[in-house]
């Protein structure tokens, strides 16, 4: 499975960087002007109605990829992370020796702010 999810980031840079290259060769509205006065010529290797279409048509076609693309990088990425939640946070457990030795009282050596934290959800008393 790794390997499809490496295709498809690949194809999917290809495409964004496609889509950008694309989009900046395309004339704007405006353009029509300037070409009414001998820069037509330039348009005949697309046909009479000159790149437009078929920049528009390629243009559509990359950006359909591009989000078929984003579409399974995003379910890639939810399989991803409902195997990482099933891991879930190690629980950490006592050992029986540690909770035999918190059920004796506090010897002499043991300093007496242990015997608070014992104590559950005691609040030390205000004086």
């Amino acid at each position: 499975m790794d390997w499809l999810e490496t295709l498809v980031v690949v194809v999917h840079v290809v495409i964004a960087v496609s889509l950008v290259g694309l989009v900046l060769i395309q004339q704007g509205k405006g353009a029509d002007a300037g070409a009414a006065f001998g820069g037509g010529a330039s348009q005949t290797v697309f046909g009479s109605q000159g790149s437009g279409s078929f920049l528009t048509r390629m243009t559509t076609f990359m950006a359909v990829i591009f989000f078929v693309t984003s579409f399974s990088l995003a379910i890639f990425a939810k399989q991803r992370a409902e195997v990482a939640g099933e891991a879930g946070i190690p629980v950490v457990q006592e050992s029986s020796q540690a909770g035999a030795q918190a059920g004796q009282a506090p010897s002499a050596d043991e300093p007496a702010a242990n015997s608070e934290s014992e104590g559950g959800d005691a609040l030390p008393e205000l004086e």
